[in-house]
């Protein structure tokens, strides 16, 4: 069933512009210009061979295609995450030896029962939010390719949030921005003078913020069939911090370490990174990635719209360092302990993924959201086109208002397969939240 999109005060505006269903012809079986469009290189998608498909060059008009590869776009990364999604959920459920149809709180109990852990204690997991980030060079193409007007080599990008500048490692951050190095740890004793975030490998005891493996001089949360530490340590930690916050390494940062470049310049040690971390309520110009909200290269509303949205949806976001915290009941064996870590190997990368996808959801519903926002001013180019007085623009917008009417169903559909995911997800993911 379709849904009926368009705006009854967008008949008036045919009128004004002195347009009348005869200038604004479809194409198909029934028309009289059917053979004239295929002659011009321009046909109307049959039914189901449109935005349905995946096909989004509809009308021939840059503005009018752009807002439908948003929506088409949008439609196969809401789809992509909700698989992923329900791929690792199953993943899990497999390990486990449970149906499909299991519930967040029946995998819990399974865990539980399974591998003898304390029924109270249980299994925490603890984490810090996923990095997302969205491309600036895939905002600049997508709005490039709606508005001719646009300069891609010229155009520049606004980030709220951090940048990450592409490929320098000289490079100056506009704005109130301040610049950060990133990268690996000064060689050959891995020493991080900034935050490390990953794994640091002890060479004193200290405190942990994370899981620690070796040994805990005090309140070891979960250990190993050998006695050694795995879990967060209320004491002193010798042997690896798996961190899951940036914080000081006193020894080895093997995972990426955070540093202020050297006073009054933006210079960072060959292979690093630059970034550019924005102010409170301010953005930078950005043109590797952004890890917050993008805006656009100044172009037409209706292109602004559709290209923010497209670039939204196609943002990526890394699984985070996970710490566990779990205590064995009193009936636990040795054998159940090293059933359980084998167990936890594939559960923390499963876990990781979906915690990742989980917020990758929240930034692809928005997009959604955007992508329906936009339907309006595709109309608005859709009439502004036609009233150019060619005949290709025209046969074209009928072609467009016509795919119009299924926009809202395929914008639904996509944003109801993922939030049905995406609401699994937070249901696991409740069962392990401290």
């Amino acid at each position: 069933m379709k849904h009926n999109l368009i705006d009854w005060r967008f008949v008036g505006m045919i009128f004004a512009a002195g347009l009348t269903t005869a200038t604004i012809p479809g194409c198909g079986e029934n028309s009289p210009l059917g053979d004239i469009a295929k002659e011009c290189g321009l046909a109307c998608p049959a039914d189901g061979e449109g935005i349905v498909a995946g096909n989004f060059a509809i009308s021939g008009v840059a503005s009018i295609d752009s807002f439908f590869s948003s929506v088409v776009n949008f439609n196969a990364k809401a789809n992509l995450v909700a698989n992923n999604i329900n791929g690792e959920l199953a993943k899990i459920k497999a390990r486990l030896d449970l149906p499909a149809t299991a519930t967040a709180a029946q995998v819990k109990a399974k865990i539980v029962a399974d591998f003898s852990l304390d029924a109270d204690a249980a299994l925490v997991v603890k984490y810090q939010p996923p990095k997302c980030e969205v491309s600036v060079s895939a905002t600049i193409e997508a709005t490039a390719r709606c508005d001719v007007n646009v300069e891609p080599a010229t155009a520049t990008v606004q980030c709220s949030g951090t940048c990450e500048v592409e490929a320098s490692a000289m490079a100056e951050c506009s704005g109130m921005a301040t610049a950060k190095c990133s990268g690996t740890a000064n060689l050959p004793n891995l020493e991080c003078s900034g935050e490390c975030s990953g794994t640091c490998e002890l060479t004193a005891a200290a405190t942990c913020e994370g899981t620690c493996k070796g040994e805990c001089s005090a309140g070891c949360s979960a250990t190993n069939a050998d006695g050694s530490c795995n879990g967060s340590c209320t004491g002193m930690c010798r042997g690896t911090c798996e961190m899951t916050a940036k914080g000081s390494c006193s020894g080895q940062c093997k995972g990426t370490c955070d540093y202020d470049p050297p006073s009054g310049t933006v210079e960072c040690e060959a292979g690093a990174t630059v970034k550019c971390e924005a102010s409170a309520m301010a953005s930078v110009e950005c043109n590797g990635k952004c890890e917050g909200e993008v805006t656009p290269p100044s172009a037409s509303a209706e292109c602004e719209a559709s290209a923010k949205a497209e670039a939204q949806a196609n943002v990526e976001c890394t699984p985070p360092q996970l710490a566990l915290e779990y205590e064995f009941s009193a009936t636990a064996t040795a054998e159940t302990r090293l059933q359980f870590e084998a167990f936890l190997t594939g559960f923390v990368e499963s876990y990781g993924k979906i915690v990742a996808e989980l917020e990758r959801s929240g930034i692809v519903l928005e997009a959604g959201a955007q992508v329906a926002a936009a339907a309006d001013g595709a109309l608005d180019g859709a009439f502004e086109a036609a009233a150019d007085g060619s005949l290709k623009a025209k046969i074209g917008v009928g072609c467009a208002i016509a795919e119009l009417e299924d926009v809202p169903a395929v914008v639904d559909d996509a944003t109801e397969n993922l939030s049905a995911s995406a609401t699994a997800a937070g249901q696991l993911t409740g069962q392990f939240t401290p």
